[in-house]
């Protein structure tokens, strides 16, 4: 690795190489970030299954409920958002889970619907997350500052 950042000048489009590198970082990274948050969001919670819930917010969607939302989150925790195949694995537990036995719609998602789907629901967790951590550091603040606590 260290040959190759010592010589990549002598390359003629190590531009496209350095720019292309950097993509695959900013990838990385996003499911670092993507992880993180699913994790902080299911620890919250003793049984996820049962107990999860979702700050929807004004964008809560028509098409699907609160149980399909929260199903969707702990199986994508569960399964792992760092595979391959995820969201083809998620369509298999949908599709078998009996929860949705009689529940056409979710049994009817393809893959890529269900990624679209996680996705907004991923981004909520991390808009949540925010907020969270925004709250706890204004509370430190609080308590840091002289003559603001209950001495």
């Amino acid at each position: 690795m260290e040959v190759f950042w010592d010589r990549c000048n002598e390359l003629q489009d190590i531009d496209k190489i350095n720019s292309q590198i950097e993509r695959g970082e900013a990838k990385i990274e996003r499911r670092l970030n993507t992880r993180r948050a699913l994790e902080a969001k299911m620890s919250r919670y003793r049984a996820p299954f049962h107990q999860l819930k979702l700050q929807y917010g004004t964008n809560k969607g028509k098409h699907y409920n609160e149980d399909e939302d929260r199903f969707l989150v702990c199986m994508l925790y569960t399964l792992g958002i760092d595979k391959e195949n995820v969201y083809e694995e998620l369509r298999t537990e949908v599709r078998n889970s009996p929860l949705f036995r009689f529940d056409w719609f979710i049994k009817s998602r393809t893959s890529a619907e269900l990624q679209r789907r996680c996705n907004t629901l991923i981004t909520l967790i991390e808009r949540e997350n925010a907020e969270i951590e925004e709250k706890e550091g204004r509370k430190k603040t609080r308590r840091n500052v002289p003559g603001a606590g209950g001495q």
